[in-house]
């Protein structure tokens, strides 16, 4: 009888942890994500173009998406061809050519009355030391921050609104912004590091569903170690 009410809240310990535990919907936000030119090819960038400083050649991407993270992101549709991008930029001694590719995403992807513009893509010519926010701000003017430095539109795309969490699916036909995303990176890659929280609490912790299965557990546990103890007593 003992074994069998031991078994049970284990059981049941189980059963609780996985339902509080499991996988919860991941916030969406409509944002501009950055990426970096790889051969033909993008890859999500590490850091913020406020940070990064890419060498002469390089390509870098700016999609406006909708997701929660840089699996869900889209990626620029343009190819990062830099020899394309530059070839009617000559060099020059104590400049850079950096490649920029601004993809301004889909309709579905837009907020509520705005169209997205063609994507294009432009030649920076820039000091040598010049980050890749810097060589954007050359060729996208006019650019868009918010209160906390986050860049909300470039080409003045979109109108208004910044990096805000969406409801419903990422086709766009359910509900639409529901506050501002903040980061204090200063930068087109401050709205990734927020997107790049994945399934946490919003401040990158656990989140409560699986803390709550985790005390389940110990609770459970307890009341049965409790029980067997008090039957041998």
């Amino acid at each position: 009888m003992r074994r069998t009410r031991i078994a049970g809240a284990v059981l049941l310990a189980g059963t609780v942890t996985g339902l509080a535990a499991g996988p919860a919907q991941a916030q969406e936000y409509r944002y501009w994500s950055f990426w970096d030119g790889k051969g033909s090819s993008w890859a999500y960038a590490t850091e913020g173009p406020a940070s990064q400083r890419p060498a002469d050649g390089a390509v870098e991407g700016f999609r406006f998406t909708v997701g929660a993270d840089s699996a869900g992101a889209g990626k620029p549709r343009p190819a990062a061809d830099f020899d394309a991008i530059c070839r009617d930029t000559p060099a020059k001694d104590g400049r850079k050519r950096i490649g920029i590719v601004l993809d301004f995403g889909t309709a579905a992807d837009a907020p509520a009355g705005e169209r997205p513009p063609a994507a294009r893509s432009e030649c920076a010519q820039v000091p040598e030391d010049a980050s890749a926010g810097e060589a954007l701000a050359a060729v996208a003017r006019p650019l868009r921050y918010d209160a906390n430095a986050l860049l909300c539109a470039i080409a003045g795309y979109p109108k208004a609104g910044c990096a805000e969490a969406v409801n419903g699916s990422k086709d766009g036909t359910k509900g639409r912004a529901k506050g501002s995303a903040s980061s204090a990176a200063p930068s087109a890659g401050a709205a990734q590091d927020r997107a790049d929280g994945g399934g946490g609490s919003g401040d990158g912790g656990p989140s409560a569903g699986l803390l709550g299965g985790a005390a389940a557990v110990v609770a459970l546990g307890a009341a049965a170690v409790w029980q067997a103890r008090r039957r041998r007593g």
